[in-house]
């Protein structure tokens, strides 16, 4: 890495929040990874900076929030790694409105609109991600998508212009928003969401966290779903159907309390993991005439 850039990278951040050769399994919930080049969170100040700066080095950089849903290389990343952390994470409510930073957790957004007495984001409070990572891959779980609760999005293009796009125009879909490949990066969201009752709000929230405890399996670390739900069927059904139900490869296993889920079982590598996906993969094709993708979004070098 180039010398002239960390310095400058180090005078725009503070040596607090920049992290050389940081290993990315400190930072996915699958607890895989190489060690990123830089990994720097950055304020909302901060970033347009840290981007413009990588552009002018010539420096991949690479937007990511908690790592729920990345699989990283057993060698790493390189370039910069650009995690929107609590640093970027205000949540702010206004009436029904409530308005979160990038960097903000899923649960914190759920548990402030139970304290406030709003309804409509219980779905999404045992998701492990950011609202950032959320609004990108358009999330969704138990019913509900986070195109269901957005009014509008706050991005920054690469150029470092910022726009407030409407939910029309992030031409959400399942598990797909125009984020990803317009190269934006959300600052900020701006949800609508219902007065409720705070005590039946969290009700709510108990009831699904302790459906997800009692079909998922959150003793071991993975990225939930790994793969999307395919037209017409059931993922994990597929899988279970294929007769993978506890599948394994080295320390990587299709769980067997649900199928839809890889889960890191053992010390697994990411290669392991990457390797039992595109043997499921084939497997279910072969079986079914179903090309199974994946909702784990990959990154670095395998």
């Amino acid at each position: 890495m180039n010398n002239e850039f960390l310095n400058e990278l180090r005078k725009k951040t503070g040596t607090g929040f920049i992290f050389e050769k940081e290993p990315m399994k400190q930072h996915t919930t699958f607890r895989v990874g190489g060690p990123a080049d830089v990994l720097v969170t950055p304020s909302a100040e901060e970033l347009p900076e840290i981007v413009a700066l990588c552009q002018k080095f010539g420096v991949p950089y690479y937007i990511v929030g908690n790592g729920s849903n990345l699989l990283v290389g057993d060698k790493g990343i390189r370039g910069v790694v650009i995690e929107m952390t609590s640093r970027m994470g205000d949540i702010v409510c206004e009436g029904e409105t409530v308005i979160a930073g990038a960097g903000a957790s899923l649960g914190r957004v759920a548990a402030k609109a139970a304290e406030e007495g709003l309804t409509g984001i219980e779905f999404a409070a045992g998701i492990p991600g950011t609202v950032g990572g959320a609004v990108v891959m358009n999330a969704g779980a138990y019913g509900g998508e986070m195109k269901d609760i957005i009014t509008s999005v706050l991005v920054m293009d690469e150029f470092g212009e910022k726009k407030e796009l409407s939910a029309r125009e992030l031409d959400f879909s399942y598990r797909h928003s125009c984020i990803p490949e317009k190269r934006y990066i959300v600052l900020r969201i701006t949800m609508r969401l219902r007065k409720g009752c705070t005590d039946e709000i969290r009700a709510k929230m108990s009831e699904l966290r302790e459906m997800r405890i009692s079909k998922q399996p959150l003793e071991y670390p993975s990225a939930g779903s790994t793969f999307k739900r395919p037209e017409g069927y059931f993922a994990g059904k597929l899988i279970m159907d294929a007769g993978l139900r506890g599948f394994q490869v080295g320390g990587a296993q299709v769980a067997e309390k649900h199928c839809g889920f890889v889960i890191n079982k053992d010390n697994a590598s990411a290669a392991d993991i990457y390797r039992l996906m595109q043997e499921v993969t084939a497997k279910v094709e072969a079986e079914f005439g179903v090309t199974l993708e994946p909702e784990v979004k990959m990154l670095g070098e395998f």
